[in-house]
């Protein structure tokens, strides 16, 4: 089990990888048009682990043809639906059986540990492709209730192609977010990973055709934003396009849409959730072990990640002085060692992004009171302590944008009401959390707080079962649960005048 393997065991499996580096499409690999590639690197050492297709405009023409030829033959959208059901569960069945290959090759390519790839995100992404295979068959259209002269049925129908534009901070995941529904929906579907994050996509499209999955139905472009991403957010046969990633380029899908086809877009964009621990917590301890795990995991390149943290001025010192001794113990290590809690960054270009902010939050007269250091491990650069900024005022620059990086904005508060104020105070709204033994409290933030997702006494808390998505610039649509279906379907009525 990968659970037993240690940093040389993992470092001895590299030579073995063989990495997918061409445009899946039509259900073959294939060279981008141009000949074109882009280097893709090892975060945690600097290395170029291989050259890879870099997809543009031509390359998204004979993807979205590919698709459409696919979902107007209807071999996958006019299968019966325990047949698709059979193929995606294997699908899911074939990506734990590549398991510990597909966690190496998201820890080389991205920097996230081992231990979180093998522990976290592949079996969280086989689990959401069966998840939404299971649900094929257990879906009912509708029969409204009319005069007995007339049958009104509605019915969902797939969308037809469906782009899914994903970022980098968990790749597979978050690709299988966006891919499972829309799979299961009937559509066909364009996946273009991130520039610095393509290997496991391209590896799962492998496992898809191996599953049984037609071609033309799942193609993956890797490629630039600017390039494959925009041409696919401007194509005029794309029926829907998904996107994960920052706000400024969720507004310009949005944009492309309306000068294109006027495609659906759904985003699930930035986040700068607030944290709220209030002096009547139940238990400070476990509340600073997962404020820690929610700043500092994953590097803090997380959507969710709570970046603010709003606590009451008579616990602050107390509780901030738990979180830090426990933050001390998490500091980057080598990706590829199962005991390290915080790996690289994803490149250099994240790297020197977080650094600007550091410095930013001390020229605002913020306290630096953790952290704030470049690390240099095994000559790469590529890491960040895990910091602190203590007395932040909610209108700093590091309290106001996001970060994406292991950096922790501490808002002192005199009084709940306060908390409430500052948390709300944010162009976003993706998530927040509630630290509070008081069940009234607890009710009124869970409904007063301006975020998708409200978590109380925990962080990051959910399951597959329960949607995921934002209010205001976080974006719209909901990831996971039945109601991703909502976003990659077309709903009919049907409407019978009976003689």
């Amino acid at each position: 089990m990968s659970a037993q393997l240690s940093r040389d065991d993992w470092k001895g499996r590299i030579g073995g990888l063989s990495y997918r580096n061409q445009a899946f499409i039509g259900g073959k690999f294939t060279a981008s048009l141009t000949g074109k590639t882009f280097d893709c690197v090892n975060p945690a050492t600097g290395q170029v682990l291989t050259k890879v297709a870099a997809c543009e405009q031509a390359d998204v023409d004979a993807a979205v043809k590919a698709a459409r030829a696919a979902f107007e033959k209807g071999t996958w959208a006019n299968m019966a639906p325990a047949q698709r059901k059979r193929i995606m569960l294997k699908l899911a069945d074939l990506m734990m059986k590549n398991r510990e290959e597909l966690a190496l090759l998201e820890t080389l390519d991205m920097g996230k540990p081992i231990a979180f790839s093998t522990t976290v995100d592949v079996p969280g992404s086989a689990n959401t492709v069966q998840w939404f295979g299971e649900a094929i068959d257990k879906i009912y259209d509708e029969v409204a209730p009319t005069p007995g002269n007339v049958i009104a049925m509605i019915t969902r129908e797939a969308a037809g192609v469906v782009a899914c534009v994903v970022p980098w901070n968990f790749p597979l995941l978050m690709a299988c977010w966006k891919i499972s529904p829309a799979l299961a929906a009937g559509n066909s579907v364009i996946l273009k990973p991130a520039e610095q994050s393509p290997l496991t996509a391209l590896r799962l499209a492998e496992l898809a055709a191996e599953a049984g999955i037609p071609e033309g139905v799942f193609n993956v472009l890797p490629g630039f934003g600017e390039t494959a991403g925009q041409a696919l957010g401007r194509h005029m046969d794309v029926d829907v396009l998904a996107f994960t990633g920052s706000t400024e380029v969720g507004k310009y899908f949005l944009r492309y849409s309306g000068e294109s086809n006027m495609k659906q877009v759904w985003l699930e964009c930035g986040g700068k959730s607030p944290n709220i621990v209030l002096a009547d917590a139940p238990n400070l301890d476990v509340a600073a072990r997962r404020t820690a795990f929610g700043i500092w995991f994953n590097q803090g390149e997380v959507c969710t990640a709570g970046s603010r943290l709003i606590v009451e001025d008579k616990i602050k010192d107390e509780f901030l002085a738990k979180v830090m001794a426990i933050g001390q113990k998490m500091m980057p290590g080598d990706p590829l060692d199962p005991k390290t809690q915080m790996g690289a960054m994803v490149d250099e270009t994240q790297t020197k992004r977080v650094m600007g902010y550091i410095d930013a939050g001390q020229k605002e007269g913020a306290k630096l009171a953790m952290g704030g250091k470049q690390v240099h491990i095994d000559n790469a650069g590529s890491f960040i302590e895990p910091t602190v900024f203590d007395n932040v005022d909610n209108r700093m620059k590091i309290a106001q944008e996001e970060i994406f990086g292991p950096v922790l904005s501490v808002i002192p508060v005199k009084d709940a009401e306060q908390a409430l104020t500052v948390a709300n105070d944010t162009i976003y709204g993706l998530a927040s959390a509630i630290f509070t033994s008081d069940i009234n409290k607890a009710f009124k933030f869970s409904k007063a707080l301006r975020s998708g997702s409200v978590w109380v006494n925990t962080y990051d808390g959910g399951d597959i079962t329960t949607p995921f998505g934002g209010y205001k610039q976080s974006g719209n649509g909901r990831d996971k649960s039945l109601h991703a279906f909502d976003k990659f379907t077309q709903m009919k009525t049907t409407w019978i005048q009976l003689g």
